[in-house]
């Protein structure tokens, strides 16, 4: 063999190694990053149990559903005068969230009937949610009528997916971790992923309008896949029952004994729970509606219309994020005092705003959108706590059901008010205090007093 042929093999070999290091280089990031993100979503147990596939499960839904929500705000929002986008807005109001205000109470007895299916049913709404971003494709550049009945479609697969997501939570509970926790880390997996898939959503919005739907669909495809590797046991309805909201205290009328057993048959803790939750819930769809429409007519300060909106956003995203790892972190033993406080807080953060809007508008906005998702945060970790102290074991995974069609529903009223009223700040903000204020009449004395009772059991938060 010629010395030139051997210095050209040397130099591709050369180049060969190389390219690989390069390769291994750019590959090693993400390689690392992956392995911290499983490290994270399967300690304590969490790998073990089956946790761990759904806090990534949930984590892509989070993606997909910003995705989602990247392609409609742009659509149905950002890219019309104002006064089109409050009709637009309004119409995708009527068209989406009138009928599933109507449909949410059949999701929880949808999952009675259908106990060994757990898995399909959320691989189902993933796959519902892909097959609608591709049809929203085609329409969401002209915004036409049939956007609004692909979008409700994507909503009732989205709130299906949560019902049945908070079903599911208990039967993967590993044990050194509590329910509280576990749900906290769920939370947590979504408002990360969230927060990445915002700024990738808008990327792609760059390229075209129809772009984040095909990054949405991609992401449930995923999805899809993901909901079949979780554990057989989530199919299990071993030991279960049914749950009712709204049955008669069986302690209290001996000729009751026989029925089903039903959240109130455990006690005032759960209900006054569910009711501050509820204007918690509420009081987070009237600002996300009220203050969109506000703050592109009447910005904070010196900021622009999507700039003030950004912020606002932001620090609720960072105050529900701090609530929910709070909720983690907490070692308090009063879920009812913690719900109480909550309420207080978010009164008083209303109070204030409204107040103080004409003075000091972008500061007060701002911190009550982030005490708005702190207090909602905190309020339903707590809830949770009591709904697992409180509530049979044989009825749990239901109560959880069943509690979350109530807030999803409340948050639907609350997001209606939001459109309904005139663009005032003050006003506004003083609708908001009202609504705190009748969760605050409705669950904080029956909070107070379910504390110093002392509950059936002692429940910790984290």
């Amino acid at each position: 063999m010629s010395r030139a042929s051997t210095r050209g093999g040397d130099g591709h070999n050369r180049a060969g190694r190389a390219g690989r290091a390069v390769g291994r280089a750019l590959h090693r990031p993400f390689t690392g990053a992956a392995r911290g993100v499983r490290r994270a979503t399967h300690a304590h147990g969490a790998g073990e149990s089956g946790l761990g596939k759904l806090i990534e499960l949930h984590a892509v839904n989070s993606a997909g559903d910003m995705m989602i929500t990247v392609a409609l705000a742009s659509t149905v929002f950002f890219a019309v005068p104002t006064d089109e986008a409050r009709g637009r807005v309004a119409l995708y109001l009527a068209v989406t969230m009138a009928p599933f205000a109507l449909l949410a109470p059949v999701v929880g007895p949808l999952l009675d009937r259908v106990p060994h299916g757990r898995r399909a049913a959320m691989a189902g709404a993933m796959l519902a949610r892909a097959l609608l971003a591709l049809t929203m494709s085609g329409a969401v550049a002209t915004g036409g009528l049939e956007l609004y009945p692909a979008a409700l479609g994507v909503l009732v697969s989205s709130k299906a997916y949560g019902v049945v997501r908070s079903a599911v939570v208990p039967r993967l509970l590993p044990p050194r971790i509590s329910l509280v926790k576990a749900n906290s880390r769920v939370t947590l997996a979504g408002l990360l992923a969230t927060g990445v898939a915002a700024p990738a959503g808008a990327g792609l919005h760059l390229i075209g309008p129809s772009w984040p739907l095909y990054g949405a669909c991609a992401v449930f495809a995923a999805g899809t896949f993901l909901s079949f590797t979780l554990p057989h046991k989530v199919d299990s309805a071993k030991g279960e029952g049914r749950a009712r909201l709204a049955s008669r205290d069986t302690s209290a009328r001996p000729a009751d004994a026989g029925r089903k057993p039903g959240l109130r048959t455990v006690g005032p803790s759960v209900l006054h729970g569910l009711q501050a939750n509820a204007s918690l819930r509420a009081l987070s769809g009237f600002l996300t509606f009220f203050l969109a429409f506000l703050l592109r007519e009447h910005p904070l300060g010196g900021l622009g219309p999507a700039a003030s909106l950004g912020l606002v956003v932001a620090a609720a995203g960072t105050g529900n994020a701090l609530g929910t790892a709070v909720g983690a972190w907490l070692k308090a033993r009063g879920p009812e005092r913690i719900i109480a406080a909550m309420l207080g807080l978010a009164l008083c953060a209303t109070v204030v705003a409204a107040v103080f809007y004409q003075v000091v508008a972008v500061v007060v906005v701002t911190a009550a959108g982030a005490a708005a998702g702190l207090c909602q945060a905190l309020a339903k970790l707590s809830l949770d706590a009591m709904i697992q102290r409180d509530v049979p074991e044989e009825v749990r995974t239901s109560a959880f059901a069943r509690s979350e069609t109530a807030l999803q529903m409340s948050w639907v009223v609350g997001g209606a008010i939001g459109i309904s009223l005139p663009l005032i700040g003050t006003m506004g903000m003083a609708v908001a205090a009202g609504l705190v204020a009748l969760g605050v009449v409705l669950a904080v004395r029956g909070l107070l007093s379910a504390a110093r009772r002392g509950g059936t059991r002692s429940a910790r938060v984290a």
